[in-house]
């Protein structure tokens, strides 16, 4: 059933009934463990093999916030492991309004097998894990994206072989559920964190302290700075962000301009980086004005490209789209391991 996982670590472990809310909440082990089941997953899926190992279970998706990859990768990785799917969006339920979050967990964990939710407060998923009987698993809160580390994690192993060492850069926003998550995945599984931001814009200390603890534990580092060129050198993984995140007021957009301008990812920025260094973002992403969104900061701005330029989007440095695609084969992951 699980041929590279156990070939690897010459057992299973043992995640069933667990929820999946951050990975503080888990160890390098289990962390390691979820991207190697992603892989024999991706594995089967690529070869065409059949693998309903979850058939006949039942999952729904609560989302508050809308999204692409999530929605898709939750939904088409529940049916290839032979699960069905309700999709709840912003206005699909009653919970928080009419309901309580307890009693919308109890209601929907006696009628389904795992819950997902995407929205706002961490606490929320929190909440619902806490009066849910079944698995519930975080698709994003404003705390904290755990799903998206895991795509994140998988596809840099698959370019490098390896996670352990590497110099992992952010440029950008992060505070943002993004910014903490990939220092988190990064103190975990061993990876040279930096943080590359204005001061205004550096992750909560007390999470920074959590991480620097975790990192040491692993034989990594946690670093920030403001300054861009000396943050980036020797990168081997340079990552960025969209500089104001879905739910923000959009008279964020100017000063945020103002602050992160600088820390755009360009060619001048990638070439600082190791020769061997990729692109990652979690997307979507501000990289010409072919949005609504874009069109309108390039009227108002006069700015074409945001976080990063359309030249290394599309560049051969950029794993961004198989970056997405690993969204799929790492959440199937997370519902097969907490559901088998």
């Amino acid at each position: 059933m699980y041929e590279y996982a156990t070939r690897k670590r010459g057992y299973l472990m043992d995640l069933r009934g667990r929820d999946f809310l951050k990975l503080l909440d888990f160890s390098t082990e289990e962390i390691e463990y979820l991207i190697d089941v992603a892989a024999d997953l991706k594995a089967k899926k690529r070869k065409g093999e059949a693998h309903e190992y979850l058939k006949g279970k039942n999952v729904a998706l609560i989302f508050e916030k809308d999204s692409t990859r999530t929605r898709c990768a939750f939904e088409v990785g529940a049916y290839d492991l032979g699960m069905n799917v309700t999709y709840l969006g912003p206005t699909g339920s009653q919970m928080g309004k009419k309901e309580t979050i307890a009693d919308t967990a109890r209601v929907l964990a006696s009628m389904y097998d795992g819950i997902e939710y995407r929205g706002f407060g961490q606490d929320v998923v929190e909440e619902l894990a806490k009066y849910s009987k079944v698995p519930v698993w975080n698709g994003l809160t404003n705390e904290f994206h755990p799903t998206q580390m895991l795509a994140d994690m998988l596809t840099i192993k698959e370019e490098f072989g390896h996670l352990k060492g590497l110099n992992f850069v952010y440029l950008g926003d992060a505070r943002n559920n993004v910014g903490n998550s990939l220092m988190v995945a990064s103190a975990k599984l061993g990876l040279n964190f930096t943080c590359c931001a204005p001061k205004e814009l550096f992750p909560e200390e007390s999470l920074v302290e959590t991480c620097k603890k975790i990192a040491s534990e692993n034989g990594s580092s946690i670093t920030l700075t403001e300054d861009v060129m000396e943050g980036t050198k020797n990168a081997n993984v340079l990552y960025t962000d969209v500089w104001v995140s879905m739910g923000e007021a959009m008279d964020l957009w100017k000063p945020r301009i103002d602050l992160l301008k600088a820390y755009q990812v360009n060619k001048e920025v990638m070439d600082n980086a190791s020769s061997d260094a990729i692109f990652l973002h979690c997307l979507p992403s501000f990289h010409n004005t072919g949005t609504t969104i874009g069109k309108e900061i390039y009227e108002k701005y006069g700015l074409k490209e945001m976080e990063v330029t359309d030249e290394v989007f599309e560049s051969d440095k950029s794993r961004v789209f198989e970056e997405a695609e690993n969204r799929l084969h790492t959440i199937k992951a997370v519902m097969l391991e907490t559901l088998k």
